[in-house]
């Protein structure tokens, strides 16, 4: 550095450092912190979450409401930003190489880069970005009006940047979608809560209830419904005393009633509409008990209400809420019977199984024995097991867990067959019929 400072005391003799030596280096010092500003502010409007900013909107920010409507075209504020901390870094490096070379001749240009880099890298990215990072929302609100100023300066140039940048890429065959986002929000959103479950900030129960929430509007009816095979139906041609009799012994309180086939349902009864047409037949508690034979179940019954097995679970839902049911047929696209599902069902993919003292065995237990395997119910969907369990088993073949070994297992296997697959083993503890009833599992 002898050299150097050598060449430094020369030109004081000289009166190289005039007035415009000093001017230019408050001009570098200047674009130095342009280059800063312009970095915090792309780190800031980028990094800041829309949620928060447009908490602080409602709230009153004028700052946090303008810097939604910049972010609302990303590809437009990164490519100002870039334009000007490009244009303010060339130009303080242009002026600090031309200043060192006046000042210490050729060996100036070295000196020059080694300086600017140091100072653009310290005060004009890491110290601005770091910032910026830390205090995102606080930030993107502080810098929203000078930047939507840059953003309307230079939109001719942007645009043309645009056009020329998308032109490249389409000869390279790749298509571009300004009006698309990088992530879904619900994508966002999944993935925030699921980091936010193993960083111990979120509850197991939370996510749960939050990704199924979000889950509504993806899954369909027939994935939940209650098979058809286990549906709880009224014959009306029993006796008055028979459908009675069930309706008590019943843990339901809405039964689909049939006639001559049980395909063919044409009504639905509520207990309790049964209860008070028996009650107005007989008289009341001092009527007559015989007049129960001229019960007809048919007079009661109410119409049924059929919705086919691909509607998802967020319309249905909607159409429960909007009809004022909680009981709805499922039926295939020839109109045959599939199965039924209830508000019950689909509340209960939100915030887990529902019961009470009439159906202490709705829920499939999921038992871990001191092997470390599991035993669990065939009936149980892959679902449920998913999320009792933590683990993440596939259920895009299969609803079921019996279903998942029948589909990787391409055959129905029979009592002690095992299997590997997904990184799990499987045990079939039994059978019947042709149906899986229980099983044995254990992470691999």
């Amino acid at each position: 550095m002898e050299p150097a400072t050598d060449a430094l005391a020369q030109a004081a003799n000289t009166g190289t450092l005039d007035s415009a030596f000093w001017i230019t280096c408050g001009v570098i010092l200047f674009l130095l912190v342009m280059s800063g500003f312009f970095s915090g502010s792309e780190t800031a409007l980028t990094a800041a979450s829309r949620g928060k900013l447009r908490s602080q909107a409602d709230k009153g920010s004028r700052g946090a409401e303008r810097a939604l409507k910049i972010t609302e075209d990303n590809e437009r504020l990164i490519g100002s930003v870039l334009l000007g901390n490009n244009l303010v870094n060339i130009l303080a490096a242009s002026l600090a190489t031309a200043l060192f070379t006046k000042v210490l001749g050729e060996s100036g240009v070295a000196l020059a880069t080694l300086v600017m880099t140091l100072l653009v890298l310290i005060f004009a990215e890491v110290l601005p970005k770091t910032y910026a990072i830390t205090n995102a929302e606080k930030a993107a609100a502080l810098v929203s009006a000078p930047i939507g100023v840059v953003v309307t300066l230079f939109a001719p140039v942007v645009s043309a940047v645009r056009w020329f940048v998308r032109g490249v890429l389409r000869l390279f065959g790749v298509q571009t979608d300004p009006d698309s986002h990088i992530m879904a929000v619900r994508e966002e959103i999944a993935g925030a809560l699921t980091l936010g479950h193993s960083e111990g900030v979120v509850e197991k129960e939370d996510r749960d209830r939050i990704l199924g929430a979000l889950d509504l509007s993806e899954r369909f009816v027939e994935e939940i419904m209650l098979h058809r095979s286990n549906i709880e139906m009224i014959n009306a041609d029993d006796t008055p005393e028979a459908i009675l009799e069930q309706c008590l012994q019943s843990n339901h309180t809405r039964l689909p009633v049939f006639k001559d086939d049980p395909e063919n349902i044409i009504g639905l009864i509520h207990a309790k509409d049964l209860l008070r047409a028996i009650n107005k037949l007989i008289g009341g508690p001092d009527g007559d008990a015989k007049e129960l034979k001229n019960f007809k179940i048919t007079d009661v019954a109410m119409p049924p209400y059929f919705v086919p097995e691909t509607t998802t679970l967020d319309d249905q839902m909607r159409q429960f809420l909007r009809m004022r049911t909680h009981f709805a047929l499922v039926v295939d696209e020839y109109g045959s019977l599939q199965g039924l599902i209830t508000l019950e069902d689909i509340l209960e993919e939100i915030v887990g199984e529902i019961t009470d003292e009439f159906d202490p065995d709705a829920e499939h237990p999921v038992l871990k024995g001191e092997d470390g395997n599991y035993v669990v119910d065939g009936a149980m969907t892959i679902r449920d097991l998913n999320r009792a369990t933590d683990w993440s088993l596939p259920d895009e073949e299969a609803n079921t867990i019996a279903g998942l070994v029948i589909h990787e297992a391409q055959m129905i296997p029979t009592k002690g067959q095992v299997f590997s697959f997904h990184n799990f083993r499987f045990e079939v503890l039994d059978r019947q019929g042709n149906r899986i009833t229980q099983l044995k599992i254990r992470p691999l």
